[in-house]
């Protein structure tokens, strides 16, 4: 027994000899472990986000092709294509650059950090980002704000023209202001808060719509000639319903991913809190739209519900981290307010909005704006500045470019081709072949 304890002290001893001389080395081994798992996480998150937000895209394809006309559906869904397409490469070439031009624009309007993605950083841990995701997270929502207008300017546009419109707004418009708050520009420095984007991108592709949709003018039998409306009900309200559902699932991937990261507790809570403030507005939204709709019309409106729920969405998105989750509530509720507001608003002005791309994204971005100062404790007069340049931004550069496209004669199809169908006039194609589709116009 004397032997065997001797032999277990000699053991123990070398035990501890050798943990005290390898030590640093394990505990170095393993923070490299906990660094590599917390990059990859991180990352992974972020990717499966973009990813969600890409499929946004087709969420807005059908919202719009089902509140339009069946025979302007192929060009609908050739729009939402071209949207991604074109200013994927364009956001890589020019847009990624612009918006994120480093440090040296610090507080600044305008800078250009170079040309493509960027080198990746030898630096591995929680809350590093590969430039390839963070570019996939980015140019994801650089595809939402040029997508928006789609559905403002259905049924009357020249393809060519929205491809111009596309292309010079996911390459300089959207940048340049985005530039301000996530760039580190003027309204960064200001104290302006945008989470996610109600301005940064939704704003500004509603009121790049409303541009859109002035200078086109309205679809042929929207208004009488006493200015009294004329509904144009759309052709699939199934599509719609399931688009906004879609809508709905990516902006988990919008909101949620925004925080840019979810390991270690206070990342991990924010994703979680952020989560459940979208679902809130989104819900308050869309009962709220239901409920006010059904007052003034007498009848409850899939439509008003679809669009109160994207409306409440669109307005948490600037101030998901800051609220609590009553506060979210209030801020989806009034944003079914406004956007049925919205819609009877641009019947009064003759303004033409076939899916409410400006009510939706426009007014409530703005909403979300100011929401963020009145219940974020942000500072209202930033969010009050920043939710005006945005704005006035995305409509002033996009008129002067509608204008310039309706001067040259490009602008807006015949009278005989909108009768006809943008599917068969622009495309020579048909969504629904077989169908004989007439026209009382």
């Amino acid at each position: 027994m004397k032997r065997l304890t001797l032999k277990t002290g000699v053991l123990s001893a070398g035990l501890l000899v050798a943990a005290a001389l390898f030590s640093p080395q394990l505990h170095a081994a393993e923070a490299t472990a906990d660094a590599v798992n917390a990059y990859a996480i991180d990352n992974f998150f972020l990717f499966i986000c973009a990813v969600l937000v890409l499929f946004m895209q087709a969420g807005f394809a059908l919202v719009e092709t089902g509140l339009n006309a069946a025979k302007n559906t192929v060009n609908i869904l050739f729009k939402n294509l071209m949207d991604l397409s074109i200013g994927a490469i364009l956001f890589y070439f020019i847009g990624y650059g612009l918006m994120y031009p480093g440090g040296a624009f610090e507080g600044g309007w305008f800078g250009f950090g170079g040309f493509g993605i960027g080198s990746a950083s030898s630096e591995i841990g929680a809350g590093v980002l590969h430039p390839a995701v963070d570019f996939l997270f980015q140019v994801a929502f650089a595809a939402t704000a040029a997508t928006i207008v789609s559905g403002a300017v259905a049924g009357r546009m020249q393809f060519k023209s929205y491809l111009i419109y596309s292309a010079v707004l996911t390459a300089f418009i959207y940048p340049i202001s985005g530039m301000w708050k996530w760039g580190g520009g003027w309204l960064n420095t200001l104290g302006f808060h945008d989470f996610a984007g109600s301005l940064v991108v939704h704003a500004l592709g509603g009121f790049a719509g409303l541009a859109g949709a002035i200078v086109l003018g309205p679809r042929l039998g929207r208004f009488n000639a006493d200015g009294k409306p004329n509904a144009m009900p759309g052709h699939n309200l199934a599509l719609s319903t399931l688009g906004v559902f879609i809508l709905l699932i990516g902006w988990y991937g919008f909101n949620p991913g925004s925080q840019l990261a979810v390991v270690g507790g206070d990342n991990t809570a924010a994703v979680m809190i952020i989560a459940t403030n979208t679902t809130l507005a989104a819900t308050a939204g869309a009962f709220v739209a239901m409920m006010f709709a059904w007052a003034l019309f007498k009848k409850p409106d899939l439509t008003m519900g679809l669009n109160g729920m994207l409306a409440g969405l669109v307005a948490i998105t600037a101030n998901c981290d800051a609220v609590d989750y009553n506060e979210a509530l209030i801020i989806g509720a009034v944003g079914g307010i406004l956007v049925v507001s919205g819609i009877k608003l641009l019947d009064m002005l003759k303004i033409d909005d076939p899916v409410g791309a400006w009510p939706v994204h426009g007014l409530n971005g703005i909403w979300g704006g100011i929401a963020a100062g009145i219940f974020g404790g942000k500072p209202l007069m930033a969010q009050l500045i920043g939710s005006t340049a945005i704005p006035l931004w995305g409509f002033g550069t996009m008129l002067v470019l509608f204008g310039i496209l309706k001067a040259i004669g490009i602008l807006r199809v015949s009278r005989e081709e909108e009768m006809k169908g943008l599917d068969i006039s622009e495309h020579e194609e048909e969504a629904y072949y077989g169908f004989e589709i007439f026209t009382t116009q």
